[in-house]
């Protein structure tokens, strides 16, 4: 996570055309770069004409390195809207070493009057762009942008897809030549799908013999302007071996595209608005009767990022998930259903404070700023003991109106008071039963249930109790700007009641509130502000909360994808590979950082339904897939065989 993100360094030339100072080199033509975006990339890999043959429900993937203004991408946008059928997807993927600021892209898009739809919705959405994958969404889920921020090897080499085109863009290699490289070239090759095309600016030689020695048939055709040749290709390789049977994708789900979840809580929801964004019908079951009845349905949630400063996989999907639900938010009016008042927290100890030292070392400003004692007190709004991180794009949300949000599209189905006992796979489809009768069936299931996923998919996840208190706001705690964080939380009040907490019991199971837990929730309090803890005089028998079970796994990360036959009833056999329970994926496991991380696993599941490009770097995605628990076992097996 060394690499953090800095912006791009431009300058703006006697035309007001946008100069990249690091590389010395332009942008786009000074003729036209929306000419020069139409012949380069749309022209040299037939776009409009692939568009307009798309079949119904096809997903288009572009790659590109070098997303710079994002005038390649809003180009392509708006030319797919045009040709392609109604309900096809275009799924654009792009590598981004230095973003330009937010600044820098609105003076770039005013270039470009008839793109300004496109790049209006960018910026609406162009937030938390820190290293590794961000993914945006548009137009309800037709337009799909998957920034990689960072170095175009180290990114692509992170990336799981199939690219059925090519935009090599960036700086010209004589500028830029850390870039074009054989190990650039050996990455396009990897990702590319059979047949895949490719379009570029330049007709470099080394490009071309580099292109060429990875399997790419190039040819060098007119270019544009004052550019005597620019180069297109098509790859005519072999297919590119993956690194190990198991993480080996399962085979896409043909014909009806039809799913049942089982959950309504965050995960749940996330899973079928991610589904139903790509034209699949979805029913959710739920035993309670109504969305967000269980972990999801406290009134405020926060916003927390437990980072690290080594890059863990559980660090970098934190980074990833918070980016994404950060966007999303921005579709939701601030107020009763989130805010983004900020998040504090505090260096309550001596062990704290070094790795806060360490997160803000290892993290741009943008999304974490180290604060004195002082300074966090003025931030906060009320006296804090300590100094602390703060992250300025974070807040609390309340997850039911998230998850309402989510489910208000007409191709979902909300059943309630519906408990799932077993599965059963008949005839390619799985039926669920509540003992002896059929609820639904469906040829795919998504299991988010919490910790009783446990029960229908052999998993090892664990409840942990957590209670939560409320307070009812008054003058002095309405000074409270941000949430404060330490070994407990409290908000700023929503609807006239701060949220208060929350305690961590392993063993027990009952949800009623404890007297005892709203009293530890009200020490965390005082440890966190006296001088906020003073605003109440109440003693913990006058208080009202709300207890429930978080679901998390042995190593701490949520449980993501396909199950294999190894689950359930059946025990592991000897073989690596898996055999797949066809049609049937988890989502689970996510702890207390649910609003972080459930959010983009939907947009996961659905990429591996769906056959698309990876929301998240290949060993992310794999640290949080299902089998893990299996490979483990496995490898214990052959150690002590």
């Amino acid at each position: 996570m060394n690499d953090t993100p800095r912006h791009a360094r431009i300058h703006w030339d006697e035309h007001g055309l946008p100069v990249s100072t690091a590389f010395d080199d332009v942008y786009f033509s000074k003729e036209s770069g929306l000419a020069e975006t139409l012949h380069n990339f749309i022209d040299q890999n037939r776009l409009c004409e692939r568009w307009r043959a798309l079949p119904a429900g096809a997903c288009f993937v572009v790659g590109e390195t070098g997303f710079g203004t994002g005038l390649n991408f809003f180009c392509a946008w708006q030319l797919f809207e045009q040709h392609a059928p109604a309900d096809a997807r275009l799924h654009f993927v792009s590598v981004e070493k230095y973003p330009l600021s937010r600044a820098d892209l609105a003076r770039a898009v005013a270039l470009w009057p008839q793109l300004a739809l496109y790049g209006q919705q960018l910026l609406g959405q162009y937030l938390v762009l820190q290293p590794g994958f961000q993914r945006v969404v548009f137009a309800a889920g037709r337009v799909t942008l998957t920034l990689l921020v960072g170095d175009v090897i180290e990114q692509l080499a992170a990336l799981d897809a199939m690219v059925d085109a090519w935009f090599l863009d960036g700086f010209a290699p004589a500028k830029n030549p850390e870039m074009w490289t054989p190990g650039l070239f050996a990455q396009l090759a990897r990702l590319s799908a059979p047949g895949a095309t490719l379009g570029t600016f330049t007709a470099a030689g080394v490009v071309r013999r580099g292109l060429m020695a990875e399997g790419f048939d190039m040819f060098r055709v007119p270019g544009f302007g004052r550019k005597r040749e620019v180069m297109r290709g098509v790859y005519t390789g072999a297919p590119q071996p993956v690194s190990g049977p198991w993480f080996n994708r399962p085979p896409t789900p043909h014909g009806e595209r039809r799913a049942v979840v089982i959950g309504a809580g965050l995960a749940g929801c996330a899973s079928a608005a991610s589904l139903a964004a790509r034209g699949w019908r979805v029913t959710v079951l739920d035993r309670a009767g109504g969305l967000a009845q269980g972990a999801s349905g406290n009134p405020q949630g926060v916003l927390y990022l437990k980072l690290s400063a080594h890059g863990t996989a559980l660090s970098r999907l934190i980074v990833s998930g918070f980016g994404y639900i950060r966007r999303q938010l921005e579709h939701l009016p601030q107020g009763q259903a989130w805010d983004a008042c900020g998040v504090l927290q505090l260096a309550f100890d001596e062990k704290e404070r070094n790795r806060q030292a360490a997160l803000a070392q290892a993290f741009d400003s943008d999304l974490v700023q180290a604060l004195a004692q002082d300074a966090a007190s003025i931030q906060a709004g009320v006296g804090v003991p300590s100094g602390g991180l703060y992250f300025p794009d974070a807040g609390w949300v309340h997850p039911a109106a998230l998850c309402r949000w989510w489910m208000d599209h007409p191709a979902i189905e909300f059943r309630p008071y519906c408990q799932v006992s077993a599965l059963e796979r008949d005839a390619g489809a799985w039926r669920l039963f509540d003992g002896e009768r059929c609820l639904e069936q469906a040829p795919v299931v998504i299991v988010a249930n919490a910790e009783d996923a446990a029960r229908l998919t052999g998993l090892p996840l664990k409840p942990i109790r957590g209670q939560v208190t409320y307070l009812p706001a008054n003058r002095p705690s309405g000074a409270l700007r941000t949430v404060l964080c330490a070994e407990g939380y409290i908000a700023p009040p929503r609807l006239g009641e701060h949220t208060l907490g929350a305690s961590f019991d392993f063993t027990a199971t009952g949800l009623q509130p404890t007297n005892a837990e709203h009293a530890g929730n009200l020490a965390r309090l005082a440890q966190i502000s006296p001088e906020l803890a003073g605003a109440w005089a109440l003693q913990p028998a006058e208080l009202s909360g709300r207890a429930s079970l978080r679901c998390t796994t042995p190593d701490y990360l949520p449980v993501i994808g396909p199950l294999s036959e190894a689950h359930g009833n059946e025990q592991p056999g000897g073989s690596a590979a898996p055999r797949w329970r066809e049609g049937l994926y988890v989502n689970s496991g996510h702890g207390s950082r649910g609003l972080v991380t459930a959010p983009l696993a939907g947009e996961l599941l659905a990429a591996w339904l769906e056959g698309e490009p990876l929301p998240l770097p290949r060993d992310v995605a794999h640290a949080c897939h299902p089998d893990r628990f299996l490979m483990r076992q496995l490898k214990k097996r052959r150690v002590h065989s």
